[in-house]
């Protein structure tokens, strides 16, 4: 069966909605403005679905969008891709939401504030959140939501989290203190709190738990801490804001988002050499990953409201879409208010963002990267007109 839709009326359809159907069913949707849609659908049973057409030449494809709780800072798929977390910075602590059709799944209530980051465990058992008014971890059971154990970082204001690779470790950035803590996961306590640049937000460490960087966002520092020695170095200063760390483990690269010099860096972690790879739209922020490390993925904020960046500004946010190996745009979203949370599912098919003061949340469909290079920069070129409200 196919069924045809333009401007949202029936066109045609070759065979009349008497019932339930079942089988194959081919939906075809057009609008004025838009790329057309086909899409798919296996009827076994009564079936809804909300399908999303995209801007012309746009590669990835929406999927979902759907309002969260107030001020979501991150979004994190679970290791299994099946969850979306989504922490509130301002509201009760985190929800799990289904990430193809923003159903909430539950929701865990924090004590004494809102979250900040959330992070899991491999096997995607145990959810690490960070709260920034009272310098906690907790750990939460996934599957029951239940809050486990509270951990005291001893800092003021954290945010950012990193596990070693035998997860027995947990490092924590304290963006008031101006230090990390190191927590030992099997004990419970802090080993040891390491002075750092000021105002340490993103962090990585190396698969073999050796060396830990730290991004700097007073200064735009990028440090780098020998876990043996604790002696540290500060590797790149850009006299700007360093926001946001992800790594390659295969390859050793490191790549930064400078949120006050609207570009992102690659670190060779074997000789600490920096390198920008690419400018990005105004005040970028988070970054991910695609999980082959061939792709990376930038949120910026969008131009500051000149009174105060809690106000809307006169721009909206971006998700650019590079490729790693030579930093060329792949492709472009034009977001909302802020897109500020940002992540790439386990597999790679899927790519979530949050408008931090919209309240809301969006998932795209990621296509291959073949289709990535063959997309002539997909939507980057028509995104730059488009940016200013």
């Amino acid at each position: 069966m196919v069924l045809s839709l333009v401007n949202g009326e029936v066109l045609a359809a070759e065979a009349a909605f008497d019932g339930l159907v079942v089988g194959a069913v081919t939906v075809e949707v057009q609008a004025e403005g838009f790329a057309p849609l086909v899409q798919f659908f296996a009827m076994e049973e009564n079936t809804s679905a909300h399908l999303y057409l995209d801007l012309p030449d746009q590669l990835l494809h929406k999927v979902a969008a759907w309002r969260s709780g107030g001020a979501p800072k991150q979004v994190a798929f679970t290791p299994d891709g099946t969850e979306l977390w989504v922490t509130q910075l301002v509201g009760d602590g985190v929800e799990a939401f289904a990430p193809r059709t923003g159903e909430l799944l539950g929701s865990v209530s924090l004590p004494d504030g809102g979250s900040v980051e959330v992070i899991f465990n491999e096997a995607g058992t145990l959810a690490y959140v960070s709260q920034m008014e009272t310098g906690s971890v907790y750990e939460i059971e996934v599957a029951t939501r239940e809050i486990l154990r509270t951990l005291d970082g001893e800092g003021n204001w954290s945010k950012v989290m990193v596990l070693s690779s035998d997860e027995k470790t947990l490092w924590l950035s304290n963006w008031s203190s101006n230090d990390v803590s190191e927590i030992d996961l099997v004990t419970g306590e802090v080993r040891m709190r390491m002075r750092t640049v000021v105002t340490p937000r993103g962090l990585w460490v190396t698969p073999d738990n050796q060396r830990l960087y730290v991004a700097g966002f007073e200064n735009g520092d990028i440090e780098m801490i020998d876990l043996v020695t604790r002696e540290s170095t500060v590797i790149h200063r850009t006299g700007g804001a360093m926001r946001h760390l992800v790594g390659d483990d295969a390859t050793g690269l490191l790549y930064a988002s400078e949120l006050g010099r609207d570009y992102v860096v690659v670190v060779d972690t074997a000789t600490d050499e920096v390198e920008i790879l690419a400018e990005v739209d105004n005040v970028p922020n988070t970054i991910d990953l695609s999980p082959d490390g061939r792709v990376l993925y930038v949120s910026s904020r969008g131009r500051n409201n000149p009174e105060s960046y809690h106000l809307r500004g006169p721009e909206w946010g971006s998700i650019a879409v590079i490729d790693t190996a030579t930093g060329a745009y792949l492709d472009a979203i034009i977001g909302g208010n802020q897109p500020t949370g940002l992540d790439v599912s386990p597999d790679g098919t899927m790519l979530a963002y949050s408008d931090f003061l919209d309240h809301r949340v969006t998932v795209y469909e990621i296509p291959s990267y073949e289709v990535l290079m063959a997309g002539n920069g997909g939507r980057w070129e028509a995104h730059l007109r488009e940016i200013v409200k």
